[in-house]
């Protein structure tokens, strides 16, 4: 870490309070730091940690009420060696400064984004704003920003919305909003939680060259220590709205001292070898007599189990077996609107899985993964190929033939608050599907069974009888698992059912999956962009590139000897920093 001494914000007893129907809930109690100039500082925690808040309080975004900065100060040290205290400063003042000198890219993008104006647009009012370009100089400007942040054809990129470009390309465009007038402080919320592994890694060097170049102090907010490992030079932990830890990010990897970092450290899935479950951040609460090091051993699988297991896997006949599968797509339309070309989501595409497996499947947005669970569980029409699901090919069986089997075969998916009716309590949703395939004898059985499924992915009775909206994303991930377990399925596909989630509550859900694979015999498609995680769950991988099977085996042998240059780009992508370092003490 560079030697850095001239601080530009110190947050000093920051207190933010929410009042709710139920009382007044304390989100950040009393914290205090300082963020210098030129670094970049981390702070990681898990959702509800306060971490987003404390960023939004300095920012003074905070919708009041219901919250309010109860007390505290935020000195923002300006170039001319002024300090003023943000939380003093009228609200016109504060306007200027938003933008201006402190800058904000928060998580999601495209709600972030006015979906009703071009890109380009939105970026040029930022320089009219704060500027006071005219409207040709404004756009000269953000074309020059548009190549700084790498966006590819920006003049495109201009004239384009939001739903028209990639979440990459989006973040990007974000990045370029915050970074249009240098400011000297840029907050960045979760700007890479969503974005494969390859866009994160992008997004977090341009990030990196950014700061050098404008010699911009960023604040870093995460939930994944692996990414603070690549991009931060001092890190604070965030828990239950207090600091608990803080350091220089070598001195927190290295040696964690406090059991909650340990268990955010723990939670991440590690990338040299397997484990039975992964550590959750109860375990180093409950359990202060054995080291991190020693709890982490405890849980790993020797390699020779992990091809025992394998073998014993590879002697069974397949339960499925996909041959030559193609779905493609329309794509360019002539004047008298006949297809001129076709884009191949999946194509000719051939694997087995067998009872019992986990099959990962791994590869960037738009490489075919989803299409393809999609397609095999006959949610997408098939343009070619076949799909044997016990001796049965699905694409030669009516939609009545067909029903009786998807019974045995579910999916979970991405986003379980989509996935689920808003609308309808959490039992009715678990019900429902017994209903369509009566299951049970009447609804009170169907009921007790809703609840033994809840209490099976660790939720309890009372949960019910209440809503999506209830429940935290981790809790929603549950349900939906829950709900595709009500058909006694011996078959799952799960699409990205832990993307988006907190490195803990992933593995939550992580290790309730392999406890259910076992428990119940189950058989997975496992599908994500993240190949940490599919290597932990997987006994085969299959990385996936344009529609196309890039390269298939056992998770070790793919991971530790790549065989195609995408696969590798992949792997190299992995957020990996100081994280190496645990593992190898670990050997």
């Amino acid at each position: 870490m560079h030697e850095i001494h001239e601080k530009l914000l110190e947050v000093k007893d920051l207190k933010t309070v929410f009042h709710t129907d139920e009382g007044v809930v304390t989100a950040v109690d009393g914290i205090s730091f300082d963020v210098f100039r030129g670094e970049t500082l981390g702070i990681v925690g898990e959702s509800g940690s306060g971490k987003s808040v404390t960023a939004l309080s300095v920012m003074r975004l905070l919708a009041s009420p219901p919250a309010q900065v109860e007390s505290g100060e935020v000195w923002f040290h300006r170039k001319e060696n002024e300090a003023v205290d943000l939380l003093q400063l009228p609200e016109n003042q504060m306007r200027r400064f938003r933008g201006n000198e402190l800058a904000m890219i928060f998580q999601e993008p495209m709600t972030s984004l006015n979906p009703v104006f071009k890109c380009g647009e939105q970026v040029a009012e930022v320089f009219r704003l704060h500027r006071n370009m005219d409207a040709k100089s404004a756009k000269t400007a953000v074309l020059e920003l548009f190549s700084k942040v790498q966006l590819p054809q920006p003049e495109r990129i201009y004239n384009t919305y939001p739903h028209q470009i990639s979440g990459g390309q989006k973040q990007r465009v974000m990045i370029a909003m915050a970074m249009a007038c240098n400011p000297g402080l840029l907050i960045a919320d979760e700007p890479t939680t969503a974005l494969d592994v390859t866009v994160q890694k992008t997004i977090l060097e341009l990030m990196n060259d950014l700061k050098r170049e404008l010699n911009t102090s960023v604040l870093f907010i995460t939930h994944d220590l692996g990414v603070i490992a690549e991009i931060a030079d001092r890190v604070l932990v965030m828990h239950q709205g207090k600091i608990v830890e803080q350091g220089s990010v070598l001195d927190i990897f290295q040696n964690p001292q406090h059991p909650y970092t340990q268990g955010l450290l723990a939670c991440r899935p590690p990338l040299d070898f397997k484990m039975r479950r992964l550590p959750m951040i109860a375990d180093f609460f409950d359990d202060a007599n054995q080291t991190f090091i020693e709890k982490i051993a405890k849980l790993r699988i020797p390699k020779e189990e992990t091809k025992t297991r394998l073998k014993i896997i590879e002697q069974q006949s397949p339960l499925l077996k996909v041959e030559s599968l193609k779905t493609w797509f329309p794509g360019r339309k002539s004047i008298l609107g006949k297809t001129q070309n076709f884009i191949k989501a999946v194509d000719d595409v051939t694997f087995d899985v067998f009872p019992g497996e986990t099959l990962g499947l791994v590869g960037e947005s738009g490489c075919g993964k989803t299409t393809l669970g999609r397609t095999i569980l006959c949610l997408i029409d098939a343009t070619d190929g076949s799909i044997h699901y016990a001796d049965r090919n699905l694409l030669q069986l009516s939609e009545k033939e067909l029903q009786p089997l998807r019974k045995e075969m579910q999916i979970i998916f991405q986003d379980p608050y989509s996935s689920l009716n808003p609308r309808g309590t959490v039992g009715n949703a678990i019900i429902e599907p017994m209903r369509v395939h009566e299951i049970g004898q009447n609804e009170a059985e169907r009921r007790e069974r809703a609840f033994e499924l809840l209490k099976t992915v660790g939720l309890e009775d009372k949960h019910f009888y209440r809503y999506p909206h209830e429940f935290s994303g981790g809790q929603r991930q549950r349900i939906c698992i829950a709900r595709a377990l009500a058909l006694n399925p011996k078959f799952i596909v799960c699409d990205e059912c832990v993307s988006a989630l907190d490195v803990s509550v992933q593995a939550q859900v992580l290790n309730l999956l392999m406890e259910l694979r076992e428990r119940q015999q189950l058989t997975y498609i496992f599908i994500s962009h993240d190949l940490s995680v599919v290597k932990l769950i997987s006994d085969r991988m299959m990385v996936m590139n344009q529609g196309k099977i890039e390269e298939f085996g056992s998770a070790e042998a793919i991971y530790e000897n790549p065989q195609s240059e995408y696969t590798k780009k992949l792997i190299a992508a992995i957020p990996k920093g100081q994280i190496q370092d645990i593992q190898k003490r670990m050997r």
